[in-house]
């Protein structure tokens, strides 16, 4: 890895994910695996990309990625959000209203809804009423 890297956190649902990029030509490391590996769908990998497709930098970074929680495509959200900040560090100028318009910075807000006591399992779900 080298000395000067730019790092970042992105969040989705419950997904953690700290993203470190430096000027590179390797493919993306997450979680020790390449990118290939960690995600199989061609869909993911070019939702995890599209920060550098849109800051046209396709190929010019790399680098290793920490996730944790969530499922895939909370994952994949979440190293999204981290690259868009990481990139908006390497280059505030340029890369800042860019990301902004991509909607990269920001993080989405919505959270699986939480279960209530007393009725009956999930989040919405009511206990079924005696009929007689």
């Amino acid at each position: 890895m080298p000395k000067e890297y730019f790092s970042a956190v992105g969040r989705r649902k419950t997904a953690i994910a700290r993203v470190r990029i430096w000027p590179g030509k390797q493919e993306l490391v997450i979680n020790g695996k390449p990118l290939s590996v960690y995600f199989k769908g061609e869909t993911i990998k070019k939702m995890i990309f599209s920060p550098f497709v849109v800051a046209d930098v396709s190929g010019q970074y790399t680098g290793s990625i920490k996730v944790s929680g969530s499922g895939i495509m909370g994952q994949a959200e979440a190293i999204m959000h981290g690259i868009g900040r990481a990139l908006m560090k390497a280059d505030p100028e340029k890369f800042k209203k860019l990301m902004r318009d991509g909607g990269f910075l920001t993080r989405d807000p919505r959270m699986k809804e939480t279960r209530k006591s007393g009725q009956g399992g999930r989040a919405r779900a009511k206990k079924q009423s005696p009929k007689r």
